[in-house]
């Protein structure tokens, strides 16, 4: 059996509440020949008869009469598909999936995420927090639209980035820890119990080649994936820590920061795969993102 089409079930919805085919070839613009082999058309696709005719009147079969309200729901439902891709189409609704890092969701998303859904107030934002390679494998599946990370060295082939901002990294050292000098070097917090982000980002990454650089290796006591987590444990006493100034704008109770000599910092920026289709939604993530980031620049 071959599928009706959406034009055969509008003309037989037509002529049975017309009561004609002249008529309902003049209500869906058609001619009277154009609307009849419409008819036929559906009738031989469904192998059975739709419409009889009685007292000069166009009227549906049992057939017919049955498939009425299926017929009624298809164009409902069509109406409801237009309707749809109207509002998308119009930039009123939208989805985007972001991934990103636990300090950047924490420091720079709120404004952001709020900005952007008071110039879309339709637009739905879904939030994923991971490490770099993580966000990064998922953009690139598909998985995530954006991703809002510390950038890496280098991106595949199928993805683009943009840098967006430059985040030194500080130290940040108890208070019954923290010497006179005003910066510090790979020597002086070599020597302290650390607290660091675990393993495996790119922030890590960039602490650990701080240390490798001064031919020195950091030997943290911990590792933890939050970094509010690692404030609090620093503030106690626990150990000293190596965090992202972004992190570290208000103080932490119990300890101070220090600059860090050499300077080493992150790049935080954002990746789309390069195909990626800006819809409405995303280019106003992106603009907003751009926004913050800008205001948040020392």
């Amino acid at each position: 059996m071959v599928s009706p089409t959406l034009r055969q079930l509008r003309t037989l919805l037509a002529a049975v509440e017309a009561g004609s085919v002249s008529a309902a070839a003049r209500r869906l613009g058609l001619t009277q020949p154009a609307a009849s082999q419409q008819l036929r058309d559906l009738e031989r696709a469904l192998g059975v008869r739709l419409l009889d005719r009685a007292a000069g009147r166009v009227i549906p079969t049992a057939a017919g009469a049955a498939i009425l309200d299926p017929a009624r729901r298809v164009q409902a439902a069509t109406a409801d598909v237009v309707a749809a891709a109207e509002r998308h189409r119009g930039g009123e609704v939208g989805q985007v999936r972001l991934g990103t890092g636990a300090t950047a969701c924490i420091y720079l998303l709120p404004p952001m995420l709020a900005a952007a859904k008071q110039r879309m107030p339709g637009l739905e934002i879904t939030v994923a927090t991971g490490n770099t390679p993580d966000m990064l494998r998922q953009v690139e599946s598909g998985g995530l639209d954006i991703a809002f990370i510390t950038m890496p060295l280098s991106l595949g082939r199928s993805l683009s980035g943009t840098r967006v901002l430059s985040d030194p990294l500080a130290a940040l050292l108890p208070d019954t820890m923290a010497p006179p000098a005003a910066t510090m070097t790979p020597e002086h917090i070599a020597g302290l119990p650390l607290i660091l982000y675990e393993a495996g980002g790119n922030t890590r990454g960039l602490v650990d080649g701080w240390f490798r650089r001064a031919g020195l290796s950091a030997r943290p006591i911990m590792e933890l994936g939050n970094v509010e987590a690692i404030k609090v444990l620093v503030g106690s006493g626990l150990g000293a820590s190596i965090l992202p100034e972004l992190a570290l704008r208000a103080p932490v109770p119990g300890a101070m920061t220090r600059r860090l000599r050499p300077v080493v910092a992150r790049n935080l920026g954002y990746v789309l795969r390069r195909e990626k289709v800006l819809n409405r939604g995303l280019q106003v993530l992106i603009a907003e993102l751009e926004r913050i980031a800008a205001g948040s620049r020392p």
